[in-house]
């Protein structure tokens, strides 16, 4: 009983130390964005609390929020949507087919997921240019969702491969292809897997910063990343509280989606990782 009460104490010291470690950061930024100085840990500031950097972020035109919100949005939603349609029916593939080779195939598209962006930014940006999709919605998807896809298989090739076989093999029998057994039964089935595939891929799409800057040259397709590291430019100096307020209703989209569907991000990830 002693041997559980500590473990348990353990848990719940790390479980704590873990969770200040990230959300202070998080409380930080809340804090300057709704302070009236940048520097509210000054003993000898004087901050009262404001909405006036929200307001301004919202409200000022020349900043475009409210468009980088929408693109990051509909940029982050495509691309995840893409990127699950596709490693849906490869994941299948792996695991339900006798293909040579499988596994080298999964290693093989984790060792290519490794080359650094940066590496890639200056042939992706002449291709882009030659197609005529420089600040498009298309020159972010694209690339977006290349770079999503191979997370995005390896989750769904985990899900997949803890199906059990005798659900498709019935589908089969009941005279389903394999693309029908894929929609009918193990998309179904699959579905917390694939929900927190998707929402991860999201996040990561929703955040990333490099394609974002190079590809887009206007407020198009800029999304929100790249629009609040211009905020510095655009007012000469750097706008602490404004840059924290606009990092904060950034965060609101995606801490939305994860709180609407957590149960079936905590179902997805668990099922994955555990055989059942």
């Amino acid at each position: 009983m002693r041997e559980e009460r500590r473990i348990r104490i353990f848990y719940t010291v790390g479980a704590a130390a873990m969770s200040a470690f990230c959300l202070l950061p998080v409380a930080y930024m809340v804090l300057v964005a709704a302070s009236s100085r940048p520097d509210v840990l000054s003993a000898e500031a004087s901050v009262r609390l404001t909405a006036r950097h929200f307001l301004e972020v919202l409200g000022t035109g020349s900043l475009h929020f409210p468009e980088y919100v929408v693109n990051s949005i509909l940029v982050s939603g495509l691309s995840a949507a893409l990127a699950v349609a596709l490693a849906a029916p490869a994941a299948y593939a792996i695991t339900r087919l006798e293909l040579p080779g499988r596994m080298s195939f999964l290693f093989l598209v984790l060792a290519v997921s490794m080359f650094p962006p940066v590496s890639l930014v200056s042939y992706l940006f002449r291709m882009m240019s030659a197609l005529g999709w420089i600040n498009t919605y298309a020159a972010l998807v694209l690339p977006y969702t290349a770079w999503v896809l191979p997370l995005s298989l390896w989750i769904l090739t985990s899900h997949f491969s803890r199906i059990p076989r005798d659900l498709d093999r019935a589908a089969l029998l009941d005279g389903c292809g394999r693309l029908a057994a894929l929609r009918k039964v193990m998309v179904p089935v699959a579905a917390p897997g694939i929900l927190s595939t998707a929402i991860l891929a999201f996040i990561f799409a929703f955040n990333e910063f490099l394609f974002a800057l190079l590809l887009t040259t206007g407020r198009n397709a800029r999304t929100i990343p790249v629009g609040i590291a211009l905020f510095e430019g655009l007012h000469g100096e750097i706008p602490w509280g404004m840059i924290m307020a606009a990092a904060t209703l950034a965060v609101v989209p995606v801490v939305l989606l994860v709180l609407l569907f957590q149960r079936g991000i905590v179902a997805g990830l668990t099922r994955g990782a555990v055989r059942e």
